[in-house]
């Protein structure tokens, strides 16, 4: 595995050293003028977190530059939650490689393909990648191969692991920002925005859904008898890491406790691959339990949870939603107290925004995880106990007080 990492790596420093025709690599002191630009490419292409938190850089980059033309590329699995933002005038999809071998070549020809078909006739002004972090994405290729005249993004150089793994992806740019100072995501993101000259004044998370998405959510909710007085709590037990799920039996556990304190609904929701979790809260709880799990879009769910009186759930996709229609939110974090600010599972990056929230850690690492959880499966999590979590919930939530 080591081996394979190392020649993937040197694969990419040939690859933005060697194989891209890097015309103009020197890197560009003048600024840039925001009220000249006329068609500006956004990259978007990370996971249903970052691209909530992604929400306010998009408004606020709007309001900055009203006249021009904005492009958002995401994966083409996420188009159904941007599809209906009001701050773009159109969303295009790039699905980044999945396979293990040949990855760099397989991404540089699909965004070669995409710049041909898509990129080319736009004459893009501006091309923006918000990623703060190590880009395992592509979006760095894709916004070179776009053809902007201007490329900004964050340095290679902010944290050592996108130093290591990104060797070279500035040349990629016309701009760099380097900035490694550890902050929420949104905070960087809007960080950007004022690099480039603009302004900022609101950084509240928003979901667009439409008439069709609230009235799914209506009717999935009558369909298991929930009138609007009715308690509903939300969760969403997994994860795309399995260091990052609370075990499903707590969460089991914790639904029983809730239908036993104030006789509610529990409204379980996640994509198709967690279906099996749904089914198992489902049958150990039996029809207090609302299992949506892999029945529903992304907006779907944002126009459920709008429903909801409380979310409790991992650090995943499903609880930016949450806090995105501002619902109090409990999230279970597998990242200890005191671990590494900048670390991907860091609540101080990615945690519930601007919503009323708690959030629950291990008190410290287990084992041989030092500043970070690195198992590959649940593990420093377990530090978080169904007693913590029921405190939580009565903390945050007036039917049980």
């Amino acid at each position: 595995m080591q081996s394979y990492k190392r020649a993937a790596r040197s694969f990419e420093w040939w690859l933005t050293h060697r194989a891209l025709p890097l015309g103009g690599r020197a890197k560009r002191t003048d600024a840039i003028q925001l009220d000249g630009l006329k068609r500006v490419l956004v990259v978007r292409l990370d996971e249903i977190g970052d691209v909530v938190l992604t929400g306010p850089f998009l408004r606020e980059l709007r309001r900055n530059i009203p006249n021009a033309s904005i492009t958002l590329l995401v994966k083409p699995a996420l188009k159904n939650l941007v599809e209906l933002c009001p701050y773009v005038d159109e969303v295009l999809t790039f699905a980044p490689p999945s396979s293990r071998y040949l990855r760099s070549f397989q991404a540089t020809s699909a965004a070669r393909a995409l710049a041909q078909r898509h990129f080319r006739a736009r004459n893009f002004d501006l091309a923006i990648v918000p990623r703060w972090d190590a880009d395992s994405y592509y979006g760095s290729m894709v916004a070179y191969l776009s053809g902007a005249r201007n490329r900004v993004s964050y340095s290679e150089c902010v944290t050592d692991e996108k130093r290591r793994t990104n060797v070279g992806l500035d040349r990629l740019f016309t701009h760099v920002l380097n900035q490694p100072e550890a902050k929420h995501e949104v905070e960087k993101n809007l960080e950007l925005i004022r690099y480039l000259g603009g302004t900022t004044k609101n950084d509240r998370l928003e979901l667009w859904l439409d008439e069709n998405d609230e009235a799914f959510a209506r009717e999935a909710l009558e369909s298991h008898g929930v009138k609007p007085t009715d308690f509903i709590v939300a969760i969403a037990p997994g994860a795309r890491a399995a260091r990052r799920a609370w075990p499903i039996s707590c969460f089991t556990e914790l639904g029983q406790w809730l239908k036993d304190e104030c006789g509610g609904y529990l409204m379980v929701l996640g994509g198709e691959d967690e279906i099996p979790l749904g089914n198992e809260i489902q049958h150990a709880l039996g029809s207090t339990v609302i299992n949506l799990v892999g029945q529903t879009t992304l907006r779907q769910a944002g126009a459920l949870l709008q429903q909801s009186n409380l979310f409790v759930g991992n650090d995943a996709g499903p609880m930016h939603l949450a806090a995105a229609t501002s619902r109090p939110v409990i999230e279970i974090s597998c990242h200890p107290e005191g671990g590494a600010k900048a670390h991907p599972n860091s609540p101080a990056r990615f945690g519930p925004w601007r919503t009323p929230h708690l959030i629950l850690r291990p008190k410290t690492s287990r084992d041989s995880c030092l500043d970070a959880c690195s198992a590959s499966d649940a593990h420093c999590i377990l530090g978080v106990s169904l007693e913590q979590v029921k405190e939580a919930v009565i903390r945050l939530s007036d039917r049980l007080h």
